[in-house]
């Protein structure tokens, strides 16, 4: 019983460090686009080079590779 004075601050710290995470992951936008993070994963490479370079403001940049 004695040892549940370290593990229960214990636990409610990890707990606080674990939803300061979160919470530091939603503030930075790492949820904003979840669609787009599997389409990469499974589009051809070029195609995707090809869509960023058409999408591109400066227009049609040459290949660097």
């Amino acid at each position: 019983m004695e040892v549940l004075i370290y593990l229960v601050p214990m636990a409610l710290g990890l707990g606080l460090l674990g939803l300061g995470g979160f919470l530091w992951s939603l503030k930075s936008g790492q949820y904003d686009d979840l669609d787009g993070a599997a389409w990469r994963a499974i589009l051809d490479e070029d195609a995707v080079e090809d869509s960023a370079r058409a999408d591109s403001p400066h227009g049609s940049r040459p290949r660097t590779s």
